[in-house]
């Protein structure tokens, strides 16, 4: 479900009319994650550790309103709900993007990775199904400890949705920490609502509890 924002009455009628004329709308940031807790939660609760990680981002994604804002035909939708579009390696080293449905139950929610990434493996091309709005587009990038990434893009194509990029997981004196590139339009999301994301994030992969049904 969406529901229309009146944008002459929004109070970000002017960011948005003014970053929609921007050939490149969209900003980013790369910060460090702590995942010393989410690796030890994932292992303990028998999670592959990437499905993990996505959960909680989409979780984290949701939560934060201007992360479900989308962009249609000039008009602003806000969404209630914002699912994700990840990548995913086939054996032949090309990769397919997905749809992953999000689910409040982890346990769940992994079920559905699992079959995903059965079905990615054995359809060929790189679109592979309808996508809708309501999704961030999200990549695991677990070769490089990068400092910064920059994303392919066509600029006669609309696009508002969030990019959720992780990078390789590094174990130093102790502790694991993965690089993080967030990339949003600027016309929806400031870099306030960025650092109140990332903070969110960071604060749902510091929990310690077997309990994930409710985020």
């Amino acid at each position: 479900m969406k529901q229309k924002i009146d944008i002459s009455t929004w109070n970000r009628k002017e960011h948005f009319e003014f970053f929609c004329t921007f050939e490149e709308p969209f900003f980013g940031s790369t910060t460090i994650i702590d995942m010393t807790i989410a690796y030890e939660q994932a292992k303990k609760q028998q999670i592959p550790f990437f499905v993990y990680y996505l959960y909680h981002t989409i979780a984290a994604v949701n939560q934060v309103e201007n992360f479900r804002y989308r962009i249609e035909a000039n008009q602003v939708f806000l969404y209630d709900a914002i699912d994700a579009s990840s990548t995913i390696m086939r054996e032949d080293k090309t990769f397919g993007f997905s749809f992953m449905k999000f689910h409040k139950d982890l346990q769940k929610f992994a079920k559905i990775v699992a079959a995903e990434i059965e079905r990615i493996q054995v359809t060929p091309g790189l679109f592979t199904t309808n996508f809708p709005k309501n999704i961030i587009h999200f990549s695991a990038i677990p070769w490089i400890n990068f400092t910064g990434l920059t994303h392919s893009r066509s600029y006669t194509i609309p696009d508002s949705c969030p990019k959720v990029s992780w990078g390789k997981l590094v174990s130093e004196n102790g502790k694991k920490t993965m690089a993080l590139n967030v990339m949003a339009h600027h016309g929806l999301v400031d870099g306030y609502h960025m650092g109140l994301f990332i903070d969110l994030l960071q604060s749902k992969l510091n929990e310690k509890t077997t309990d994930c049904s409710v985020v």
